[in-house]
C-alpha cells in the first residue's frame, strides 16, 4: 500500500530519494536518551575529576590548535628550504633526497645547461635510461643506479622525477606540475658484460653533469656517453685467460697445494675459460658456459687422482671452484635485498642459482666418471688445509690481483683493492685459524672490513665502490665448502654433502651481508648531507611483520 501511495503522489519509489539519516517510515521519530549507545570514552554520569590528568595521559583531552596557529598545508613554488652539502659525493646528495617525499624534495638551483626555451625532455629522459642502462649492466646495485638517474635529471632541470629500477627494465617518469600529463619513457636492459673500467668513466660522468661548476651540454654529454659505449675493454682476451689460470693457481696455492698442483689448476682454469669463450661465441646461454667451464679443472684433478700423483688433487678442482662462483652477482643481490629493492634482488639471487647450479653440474659429471674409473678420492682430505701464513698472504693477493684484471678494473684501482685483499685474508685468517672462530663469523667479518674500507675509497675518489670491493672478496669464497660437498654426493652420501652446500651458501651469504654491513657503517665516518625533514627518513621504517 506505500508503495502504492507513493505512486500516486509521484514521489519515487527507489529509496536514493531518502536521505541516508533520515527515519524510515513507520518508526517513531523520537528515541530515549537512555537507549542510545554510549562510548567508551565518555566519563560516567555523577563522576568528577578530581584533578587534571598529566600530559601525556591517554585520559587526558588531546592537544589542539587553531586554525591561526596550524601549519602551512601546501608546498610553496620556491620549494621547502633544505641545505644539501655540495661538497659531498652525488650518491649520498641523491639518495637523502630520493628518500624523501616529492612534495618535500628541495627545488633544484638556477640550471645553466640548457637552452632558455626549457629543457628537453625527451632527450634527457633518454639519456638516464641510457646511463642507468650501462649501470645496472655493470652490475651496480638498483639503489646506486636510481640515484644516478635523478642526478642526471634533476641537473637538466628536472626535478619532479621518479626513476624505478628492476633486473631487466628501466623507467622513469617526469611531471611537471601537478596540473600537466606525466611523461614516461622506459628501457630494457638485455645485455650485461663487467667492465668495471667504462662503471669508472659512467660514474665520472654522472659526477661531470651534476656538479654545479662545470658546463656540460646535453649534447656533450651524449658525445661522452657514446665515447664509453665505443671503447674497448683495457685487456685483451689472452690477458684475461692468463688472470683466470693465475686465479685458479693461487687458490689452490691458498688451500695447501705445491708448485704442481698451481700449474695444473691454472692449466685447468685456462682451458675451462677457452671453452666459455667458444660457447659463447655460439650462442649458447651463460648456464652453459659454466658447465663447460667448470669441467677441464676437474678432470686433470681425477687424472691426477687416477696416476696416483702424490699432490693434492682436490686441490686443483678447488681452484678451479673459485674462479667460477659468482660472488659478484651474490653481493649485488644481497644488497638489493637489504635496500628494499626485493624483486631485483630475486632476480639476481635466481641467477646466482642458475649459475651456482651449472657449475655443480659440471663438477659432478666429470667426478661420477673418475668414480667409476676408479679414482678413490678422500673428502676428508679437502678441509685439512696446511697453514702457511706468509704463503697464503702472497696466494690472497695474487688472487685478488688477477681476479680485479677479470673485473677489467682501471690500473689504478687493482693495487688498492689487492691490499684491501690482503687484509680480509688477514683478519679472516687470525679469526678462524688462530683465534678458533667459526668460518662463518670469520668470513662476515673480514668481508666488513672489505666493504667498509672500499666504501671509503670510493667515497674518497667519487666513485663506485664495486672496483673496491669485488675483486677483494676473492679468497673468501666457499671453494674448498663447494667442493666437499659436490665430493659426498658423488660418493652418494646425500646427507653430508648437501650440509656442506648448505654451509658453502651460508659463507657465501655471510660474505654478501658483510660486505653490505662494512658499507653501511662507513656512514657512521661520513658526513652524510640531510636536512631535518630528511634526517627522519634516512632508511625505511620497520614494520615489525604488519
Amino acid at each position: 500500500m506505500a508503495q502504492a501511495d507513493g505512486a500516486e503522489d509521484g514521489k519515487p519509489q527507489s529509496d536514493e530519494a531518502h536521505s541516508a539519516f533520515a527515519a524510515p517510515p513507520g518508526t517513531e521519530p523520537g528515541v530515549p536518551e537512555d537507549d542510545q549507545p554510549t562510548s567508551e570514552f565518555v566519563r560516567p554520569a555523577g563522576a568528577e575529576m578530581a584533578q587534571p590528568e598529566p600530559e601525556g595521559s591517554a585520559f587526558a583531552p588531546p592537544a589542539t590548535y587553531s586554525g591561526r596557529q596550524s601549519p602551512p598545508a601546501y608546498t610553496p613554488g620556491q620549494g621547502f628550504p633544505v641545505s644539501l652539502m655540495k661538497e659531498s659525493p652525488w650518491q649520498d646528495r641523491m639518495r637523502t633526497m630520493l628518500r624523501m617525499p616529492v612534495d618535500v624534495r628541495p627545488v633544484p638551483e638556477a640550471v645553466h645547461k640548457h637552452s632558455e626555451t626549457g629543457p628537453a625532455v625527451g632527450r634527457v629522459l633518454d639519456l638516464t635510461l641510457r646511463i642507468g642502462e650501462l649501470l645496472l649492466a655493470g652490475g651496480e646495485g638498483a639503489e646506486d643506479v636510481e640515484a644516478a638517474m635523478f642526478a642526471v635529471a634533476r641537473s637538466y632541470g628536472l626535478d619532479r622525477c621518479e626513476p624505478t629500477v628492476t633486473f631487466t627494465l628501466l623507467s622513469i617518469t617526469h611531471q611537471p606540475s601537478l596540473v600537466d600529463d606525466p611523461v614516461s619513457a622506459s628501457r630494457t636492459v638485455r645485455r650485461r658484460g663487467t667492465d668495471y673500467t667504462r662503471l669508472a668513466a659512467v660514474y665520472q660522468l654522472v659526477d661531470d653533469i651534476s656538479a654545479h661548476e662545470i658546463e656540460l651540454s646535453l649534447e656533450e654529454a651524449y658525445r661522452r656517453l657514446a665515447e664509453i659505449r665505443r671503447n674497448r675493454h683495457p685487456y685483451p682476451s689472452w690477458v684475461l685467460t692468463a688472470a683466470a689460470g693465475l686465479l685458479a693457481g693461487a687458490a689452490s696455492t691458498l688451500v695447501g697445494g705445491g708448485v704442481v698442483v698451481f700449474f695444473a689448476a691454472a692449466i685447468g682454469a685456462m682451458l675451462g675459460d677457452r671453452l666459455a669463450w667458444l660457447c659463447a661465441g655460439r650462442g649458447l646461454p651463460e648456464f652453459y658456459q659454466f658447465v663447460v667451464a667448470a669441467m677441464p679443472p676437474a678432470a686433470i684433478g681425477v687424472a691426477l687422482k687416477l696416476a696416483e700423483a702424490d699432490v693434492r688433487a682436490s686441490a686443483v678442482i678447488t681452484g678451479g671452484l673459485f674462479a667460477l662462483l659468482p660472488g659478484r652477482a651474490l653481493v649485488a643481490a644481497v644488497q638489493d635485498g637489504l635496500t628494499g629493492f626485493y624483486i631485483t634482488a630475486s632476480a639476481r639471487l635466481l641467477e646466482v642459482m642458475y649459475l651456482f647450479i651449472g657449475i655443480i653440474m659440471g663438477v659432478l659429471v666429470v667426478l661420477y666418471l673418475g668414480l667409476q674409473l676408479g679414482a678413490s678420492p678422500k673428502p676428508e682430505e679437502v678441509l685439512q688445509i696446511t697453514q702457511r701464513p706468509l704463503i697464503q698472504i702472497a696466494a690472497s693477493m695474487v688472487l685478488v690481483f688477477t681476479f680485479a684484471i677479470l673485473l677489467q678494473q682501471e690500473r689504478s684501482t687493482v693495487w688498492i683493492v689487492t691490499l684491501n685483499g690482503g687484509v680480509a685474508w688477514v683478519t679472516f685468517g687470525a679469526l678462524h685459524y688462530a683465534g678458533g672462530i667459526p668460518p662463518v663469523p670469520s668470513t662476515a667479518i673480514a668481508a666488513g672490513l672489505v666493504g667498509l674500507f672500499g666504501q671509503l675509497f670510493s667515497r674518497y675518489r667519487f666513485a663506485s665502490a664495486l672496483p673496491y670491493t669485488t675483486a677483494a672478496i676473492g679468497p673468501l669464497l666457499p671453494g674448498s665448502a663447494t667442493y666437499y660437498g659436490l665430493l659426498l654426493i658423488a660418493e652418494n652420501r646425500l646427507n653430508e654433502g648437501l650440509g656442506s652446500l648448505v654451509n658453502a651458501a651460508a659463507i657465501a651469504l655471510a660474505i654478501a651481508i658483510g660486505v653490505n654491513l662494512g658499507s653501511e657503517t662507513s656512514r657512521l665516518f661520513m658526513r652524510i648531507p640531510g636536512a631535518a625533514s630528511a634526517a627522519k627518513r634516512r632508511a625505511a621504517k620497520r614494520t615489525r611483520g604488519f
